[in-house]
């Protein structure tokens, strides 16, 4: 009876001691995840001319929730916005369909110098913390991407992202930006925006997932009304092996 007990004792100490074990690893990876776990926006928006415009008016859309909910409205509405020319103004405007930035210069470029073209390119750009994680998944549904999206299309993505751990997804469509000013008929202008929204954290070592929106539009001499502006989506990038958290 005594080595049964004894048998018994032992196993349960076994047990005991695999079940704490368990429980402290668990604990550990939660809290290495928890501490370690950022979240992020990168917005940066371009505008490139070999010309000088005048009289310009731009609204050109920021990555906003299909609420309207933008994560760089704050940082703009104040101001913060690195590299935007002071003698430019930036007013947010929400139309219901997308968050547009209105951007008012008296002029942007330099006409040409002894029959030579000057380019002009202004980039400004706009980092923030989230204090909730990014959806990377889904983000055209659930978070901030350029819009309004039309005529989506689920396309092949680049060989380029092939590297990383899980194939990412990406989606072609079509956006709009508002563009008025005048130039000579040979001028060119190009307006290229992006955003990252990025998810961070390190268990043992580095990991990340995250997504990444684009627009381009060129446009040629004189504007004065909507253009078309290509949209581009690439999403699932990364490592979906994260702990759960209420991050």
């Amino acid at each position: 009876m005594d080595k049964t007990i004894r048998i018994t004792l032992g196993l349960f100490i076994i047990i005991l001691v695999a079940f704490a074990v368990s429980v402290s690893y668990t604990i550990y990876i939660d809290n290495a995840y928890r501490t370690s776990l950022s979240s992020t926006y990168s917005y940066q928006c371009t505008i490139i001319t070999n010309d000088l415009l005048t009289n310009v008016t731009l609204f050109v859309p920021v990555p906003a929730s299909p609420p309207g909910n933008s994560p760089v409205i704050d940082q703009i509405s104040a101001h913060n916005i690195s590299g935007f020319p002071k003698d430019w103004n930036a007013v947010l405007f929400d139309t219901g369909k997308a968050t547009l930035l209105e951007i008012a210069a008296d002029h942007i470029g330099q006409p040409p110098v002894n029959g030579s073209t000057v380019t002009t390119n202004v980039m400004f750009v706009v980092d923030v913390d989230s204090p909730s994680l990014v959806d990377t998944r889904s983000p055209m549904v659930d978070d901030a991407v350029f819009r309004p999206v039309q005529n989506a299309i689920d396309t092949a993505c680049p060989a380029g992202t092939r590297g990383v751990p899980v194939l990412p997804n990406c989606t072609q469509y079509v956006t709009g930006i508002y563009a008025k000013y005048e130039a000579d008929p040979a001028a060119s202008v190009g307006i290229h925006a992006s955003v990252t929204g990025r998810n961070t954290w390190s268990v043992f070592h580095p990991e990340f997932n995250e997504y990444h929106n684009t627009f381009d539009v060129t446009m040629s001499g004189n504007n004065s009304g909507w253009v078309t502006a290509q949209g581009w989506l690439e999403y699932g990038i990364g490592s979906y092996d994260e702990p759960q958290s209420s991050h």
